[in-house]
């Protein structure tokens, strides 16, 4: 069974979850694992990929491909499936990879399932259905198969791989590859690491009664070293970016820590966050949902446990 695993980067960093798709890749027992790195900084990332399990790491980083484009990749891509005869390609979620993920399909006339949690070593997913109720089985029916999981599925566990074999990939665009050009970009300040790829998420609700609230929510992030979530209650209404949105329509997180504050816990921001290692919910009504599935519930006030909790944190780390 041969893997090719897209690994997405940003400056020079991989990204935690295509490296936790790659450390899973390399436990499918006998597969034969390869990654691929497309654009600025990509070899010097190659020997990173071998510690997560790559043998043999693609890297392709021609002028055409600085951008952060989808068409481009999907050539680079497509090439290597066709021209080594890759089986499966598996991607974790994002919205470029989820562009490449599915130029890549069409392209290759092969078969796409998304969102999967996990993949066996029989090669078969298991997708979240029903609001997340349930697991179901997915499959395909040929070869190639594409495959994008959900962000925060797997952990990135460094393996005893040594060093890889790394590859110069020869870049031929096709011609509408090159039409789409990036004419500028804006740069979101964010307090700590993106919430795709935090340890710790603090979120907030419409319990905090007022945009400015927000500030509770960012000291606790940093006192924990984590990320800034919201509900899209709150990104609807204009209090944080939607950027910020975890649930059904947002963003799919898996932190060690949820700290949910003042968030009732609709069903549309369960499925969002359910997955994380622990739950903790501050919320001044006893009888909010989001009580049934935390693994602790504050009764209380946030506006006046929340600093309380973040300057205790702060002395602790002090």
């Amino acid at each position: 069974m041969s893997v090719l695993v897209f690994l997405e980067h940003h400056g020079d960093e991989l990204q935690k979850g295509a490296l936790g798709v790659l450390t899973k890749a390399a436990s499918l027992g006998d597969a034969d694992v390869a990654a691929v790195i497309v654009g600025e900084n990509a070899k010097a990332l190659a020997s990173e990929a071998g510690r997560f399990g790559a043998a043999k790491v693609f890297v392709a980083e021609d002028e055409a491909l600085q951008q952060a484009l989808p068409q481009p990749r999907v050539d680079v891509l497509a090439k290597l499936v066709t021209d080594n005869g890759y089986e499966t390609v598996m991607l974790a979620n994002s919205v470029l990879a989820a562009d490449v993920a599915a130029g890549l399909a069409a392209r290759l006339d092969a078969g796409l399932n998304w969102d999967l949690v996990d993949l066996t070593s029989d090669l078969v997913g298991k997708r979240p259905a029903l609001q997340d109720s349930v697991l179901v089985d997915v499959g395909w029916k040929s070869t190639p198969r594409v495959a994008l999981f959900r962000a925060g599925s797997f952990d990135a566990s460094a393996t005893a791989g040594g060093e890889p074999e790394i590859v110069d990939v020869s870049v031929e665009l096709a011609e509408h590859s090159a039409k789409a050009n990036i004419t500028a970009q804006e740069l979101e300040e964010v307090v700590g690491a993106s919430i795709e790829d935090a340890d710790v998420i603090v979120a907030g609700g419409r319990g905090l009664g007022a945009p400015e609230n927000f500030s509770l929510a960012e000291e606790l992030a940093r006192a924990l070293g984590g990320a800034v979530g919201a509900t899209r209650a709150v990104v609807d209404a204009g209090w944080y970016p939607y950027s910020a949105q975890i649930g059904q329509t947002g963003k799919v997180v898996s932190p060690k820590l949820y700290i949910a504050l003042g968030i009732s816990g609709a069903i549309q921001h369960k499925v969002g966050m359910q997955s994380s290692n622990v739950i903790v919910s501050i919320n001044k009504d006893a009888n909010a949902p989001i009580f049934e599935f935390s693994d602790l519930g504050v009764v209380g006030d946030v506006h006046e446990i929340v600093p309380k909790l973040t300057e205790l944190i702060k002395q602790r780390k002090g």
